[in-house]
């Protein structure tokens, strides 16, 4: 019976450990030898060492992290892209709260038709999408004709909305609030019903109830959303290419343009290790943020 039990650990843990070792670990660790390396005459890689007089002779290098701090403009755009994502996460609070909320408390045959309603957008393609929010946020669109109208009513200049911030923000927030409506339902179909009827019989009124019971059990679905919806959106470089303008480049579109256009291996994967650390500073950070939350709970 141990054996069996045993075999069935390794057989349910060992594929997705060779799957991340493979994947991740692996490429990782090449992007990670690559960024000691020169770029190549032509794009690329340089060789690594070369023969002189008998003897290997290792070509490494400093001088791509010595660009990163050398250079602000770098840390500036990491900042930047830091923002995109934090009010990406923000506004995906915002809207997927009260919508995770009217899930989790409609009936059983509505639940279900919401959940699909949901996650319907992960059935078509990512790109497809974002081509249509280009539609409706276009100068000639019905949506922006309407906006403008309303603004220069008020007196004000006409709005330009496609290739502008405010068209990331939006396509980012479109692409990402699944991930943050999904693991707040989760968390909020689960809560006690009974502890909300218990503090109204103490004289809570709504506002209490929800500030003092409803969002502190509520918390780790934040967490979580927040992890889903801030990670991905901090490397992003899709939206910003197809619905952002010059000024709304992120990290991830500069690591696209070293790898692809300018072919600056070693550059590129400097700036992918910084994201990648950065990303997990983030993801330990919030992880500890998440287990005070729930020891004080």
């Amino acid at each position: 019976m141990k054996l069996q039990n045993r075999l069935g650990k390794y057989l349910l843990s060992w594929p997705p450990l060779v799957y991340l070792v493979l994947f991740f670990l692996i490429p990782t660790c090449i992007m990670f030898v690559a960024a000691f390396r020169f770029p190549g005459d032509y794009g690329g890689l340089a060789p690594m060492y070369y023969i002189e007089e008998g003897r290997v002779v290792w070509d490494l290098t400093l001088e791509n992290f010595q660009r990163i701090v050398e250079e602000p403009i770098y840390l500036e755009l990491f900042l930047k892209s830091a923002g995109y994502a934090g009010l990406t996460t923000l506004v995906c609070i915002l809207m997927a709260y009260p919508l995770a909320w009217l899930i989790a408390r409609s009936q059983k045959k509505h639940r279900d038709l919401m959940l699909l309603l949901v996650i319907l957008p992960f059935w078509s393609n990512f790109l497809i999408r974002i081509y249509a929010w280009m539609i409706i946020l276009g100068p000639q669109s019905a949506f922006t004709k309407a906006v403008n109208w309303v603004w220069t009513g008020m007196g004000f200049e006409p709005l330009q909305l496609l290739f502008t911030p405010f068209a990331v923000i939006v396509g980012m927030v479109y692409v990402h609030l699944p991930f943050m409506v999904l693991p707040l339902y989760a968390n909020l179909e689960k809560h006690d019903m009974s502890l909300l009827a218990a503090a109204q019989d103490l004289g809570a009124n709504a506002w209490q109830r929800f500030w003092k019971i409803t969002w502190p059990l509520s918390l780790p679905g934040i967490f979580a959303g927040s992890a889903l919806v801030f990670i991905p959106a901090l490397g992003m470089f899709a939206i910003p290419d197809i619905l952002g303008g010059t000024d709304s480049i992120m990290i991830g579109n500069l690591i696209k343009q070293q790898i692809l256009d300018t072919r600056d291996w070693p550059f590129g994967a400097v700036l992918s290790i910084m994201l990648t650390a950065g990303v997990l500073g983030i993801a330990a950070l919030g992880s500890l943020v998440a287990r005070g939350g729930v020891k004080r709970g």
